[in-house]
Order: structure tokens, then sequence, then C-alpha cells
């Protein structure tokens, strides 16, 4: 193997900003590597320095904003590779406090433990980190700009590690449940990305993390836990634990009324069944915002594919014992979740959701720009969401 650069330029011609933008961010994202002895670092991989034929404003800022979004692609994707015994929900929620103080960004961090989720009804994370020694949290970070155009909200699944409970999965490929969390560090990161661009939008992320353990204290199927806004839900399989966290943090984010509400996940394995590792599935329940969040995630080389929230499958979600369950049949498993996660949408909010399975984590070969282990998809979707409400 030969020796790895520490420092890389690239020379683009052209003026054309687009042109130069991507280019440069190809080749940040291309220059990742993850480094086990210096894992966390928002600048991992060589130093790259890009030299353009012109000085125009225009093309610094594309090589500024492709620099910004590489890092921030780059952290995502180590706190994925991270392992998961250095990576507990304390540990994670740390990480990002360290991370929000390390940057020039005005973001604010606060983050709820177990005893002020527990004040505030959050059953349904509570009831997935229950098996767990380490405690579940939800971070909040807030970029609020004055004056802004738009106010968007981003909630993230992090399940820190995912046994699937009393669902226990198969152990080939289970050490790829690290990446549970890729959810969490794309909105993360996206938030400290729009700060650090000085987007013209107010953007509040909610990182919903858990670890999804076995013990004598885990949750069980048919357990029946109470929701933040008052709705209960059975527990049909605790594998299924994803939705449980998210569905806390969107019920917290649509307190708030934002203008529009994203929620990002590695959800549902029928995800990659249904559309490969490189697509992910998108639903909502508003036809013009879902194909703005599209356009914009194909503006960037993330692609998505707009799936339906069927009424007539709402039915597989009832249950005599409870509001609602949380699951529905395995034929058309990405779909139920969907439509159960639209349940915790505060009414009148324009809102989708993102099931990443696939393309959050590469467990084959590195292919093109995309590196073996966390990719860091799905920040450059939520940034160039953003940027289209400051435009």
């Amino acid at each position: 193997m030969g020796k790895t650069a520490s420092t890389v330029a690239l020379a683009l011609a052209g003026d054309d900003p687009a042109a130069v933008g991507a280019s440069a961010e190809g080749a940040y994202a291309g220059a990742y590597r993850y480094d086990p002895k210096g894992a966390g670092t928002a600048d991992a991989g060589p130093e790259i320095t890009v030299v353009t034929g012109s000085k125009a404003a225009a093309l610094r800022g594309a090589v500024e904003r492709a620099a910004v979004l590489g890092a921030r692609r780059a952290w995502a994707a180590d706190l994925v590779n991270t392992p998961p015994n250095l990576l507990r929900p304390d540990s994670f929620a740390d990480r990002v406090r360290s991370e929000v103080r390390a940057s020039k960004a005005k973001v604010s961090f606060s983050v709820m433990d177990e005893d002020a989720l527990r004040k505030a009804g959050c059953g349904g994370i509570l009831g997935v980190g229950q098996g767990s020694d380490n405690p579940p949290r939800i971070v909040t970070l807030s970029y609020a700009p004055a004056r802004p155009k738009a106010r968007i909200a981003y909630v993230g699944k992090g399940i820190t590690f995912d046994t699937g409970g009393y669902r226990i999965k198969p152990i080939e490929g289970m050490e790829h449940m690290k990446s549970d969390m890729a959810g969490a560090a794309a909105v993360a990161a996206a938030v400290l990305a729009a700060a650090e661009l000085g987007l013209r939008v107010a953007v509040t992320g909610y990182l919903c993390l858990a670890e999804n353990m076995i013990s004598g204290g885990a949750q069980r199927p048919s357990d029946v836990v109470t929701m933040r806004n008052g709705t209960t839900v059975e527990v049909l399989d605790p594998d299924a634990e994803g939705r449980m966290v998210l569905a806390d943090g969107m019920c917290l984010a649509s307190e708030r009324t934002p203008d529009a509400l994203v929620d990002i996940a590695t959800l549902t394995g029928m995800q990659v069944i249904a559309l490969g590792d490189d697509i992910a599935g998108l639903m909502g329940n508003d036809e013009a915002f879902t194909t703005r969040l599209r356009s914009a995630a194909s503006g960037v080389g993330e692609a998505m594919w707009v799936m339906p929230l069927p009424v007539d499958y709402r039915p597989q979600l009832d249950t005599p014992f409870a509001d609602i369950a949380h699951k529905g049949s395995r034929a058309g498993g990405m779909l139920t979740a969907g439509i159960f996660l639209q349940e915790f949408v505060g009414e009148g909010i324009p809102w989708a959701h993102v099931d990443m399975a696939g393309p959050a984590y590469n467990a084959g070969a590195p292919k093109g720009y995309t590196p073996k282990g966390g990719t860091g998809w799905g920040v450059a979707s939520l940034v160039a969401l953003a940027e289209s409400y400051a435009s």
C-alpha cells in the first residue's frame, strides 16, 4: 500500500460556481478517511487546497461552502464509524457539545437526561433505552439567526447500538448496527453547517439517542407506553425501535410549530429491499414539500425516491390494547413505519420522512467517492433544503 497524502491541491478551471463547488465537494468527500486514533475531528482526511482561475466572490463562496460541507460530512461519518463502546447516548451528547463549543457558529445546545425525559412524558425513547445501562438522551441544537426567512426542524434517529432487543438480530451484520445513529449524526452536522454558512434560516435539530439492549429490564413485545403527546402505543417488535425514539422527538419539534419538519433515520430493512443501498425512501404529508426536499437532495447527489403513505394500510396499526400499534405487517413495512410516524406530526406542519437505511453505511468496498463504513449521507441534503428557504 502506498503512502496516504497529507495535503492535496486541486486546480479548477472555469468560472461556473456550481461546477467549481461540485468539484470541490467531490474532492472533500473522496479524500475522507477514518482515523481511529483521531476520530471525532471535523477535518478527517488530507488538507485540501482549491485553486481557481478567478478570484470572483461567487467562486470563493462555492469553495468555502464545499469546505464546510466536507468537514461536516466527515464529522458525521466519524461519528457513525466510532465503535459503540466509545459512543453511547451520553458520550454522543458530549461529543456534540464539544463540537458546538469548538465551532465559531452561534448554536445553542441542551440535553434531556432520563429524569428530564421522564418528566416530559417521553415514553417512547425511555422504553427503548430501558434495557441498557446507558440511559437515553435527547439533544437539541438550535441555530437562530436574526430575522430568519423560515424555521425548520430536523429530527434524527440516534440508536448508538441496536441488538434488536428481545427480537435479537442475527450475528451476521450486527457489527454494522453501530451505524443506527446515522440520522442523528446527519442532523447534528447539518445544524452546525447551516450556522457556519450563516444561512438566513432558523434550524433546530433533535438528536434522539438511545441504546437498544437486552436485560431483565428491557422492553417486551406487547408492552404499552405513553408518548410525549399522550398517545399510547403497543410495542409489538422491540427491533422496530427507531420510530419510537423519533416519535417523541417529533412531538417536541412540533410543539415549536416549525414551518417544516424532517425526520431522518436508518429505519427499516424494507427500504433496502425496495430501493437498494444508494437510494433513500422519502415520504411525507405535503407533496410540494417532499418535492422540494427531493429536488434539494438531487442537486447535491443524494438520491431519494418518493414512496406513498396509503390510507388503506393504516388499519394495520389498529390494536385493542392502545391508541395505536407501532408496526404493521412485513409487507410494506417501510410505508407503515411512515404512517406510524405521521401520527406524531403537529397539525398543519409540512413533514417529510427520510428512510436512509441503505445509503448511511457502506458495508462493502469503497465505490466512487463513497468510503467503506459511514458515508455522511444526508448532511448535504438537509443543508441544501435549508438553503432553498434562505435564497
